[in-house]
């Protein structure tokens, strides 16, 4: 049995407004659009993840920016240079408040959040990466 990530679910206070940010800051390309208003939508970010945003029934702001609390915290994205990512979102208005750290497993990480306090972070890995 073959398994693969296909996309990780995003219930958005602001399904509208935050599919044009994960568009419009991080180059997202719309795949799929239920045409609804707030839409359900699929996005395409880099080599193939996918993120579907969707409108939430409820926000809470109790797991906003915490990274140790259970369950999915982060979505991690992989990039080649982390300074010239850095460079191209605060240019697009991202604010960072944490500085550039070593990753687990080696390379380095650089965490923010979305409009709605959803965190992220790139990461550089090291050339060669993991053996798989």
């Amino acid at each position: 049995m073959k398994i693969s990530l296909e996309h990780v679910g995003l219930p958005a206070a602001d399904a509208t407004a935050l599919a044009l940010w994960y568009e419009r800051v991080l180059g997202a390309k719309r795949l799929w659009d239920n045409g609804q208003t707030p839409p359900t939508c699929l996005l395409a970010l880099g080599d193939g993840a996918w993120v579907e945003i969707y409108p939430a029934n409820a926000e809470t702001n109790s797991t906003r920016g915490d990274n140790k609390l259970a369950g999915f915290r982060h979505l991690a994205l992989r990039v080649d240079s982390l300074d010239a990512a850095k460079t191209a979102l605060t240019a697009r208005g991202v604010t960072f408040t944490e500085e550039i750290r070593p990753a687990a497993g080696g390379g380095k990480v650089l965490f923010f959040t979305d409009p709605e306090g959803n965190l992220l972070h790139f990461v550089e890995r090291l050339p060669g990466g993991f053996a798989v």
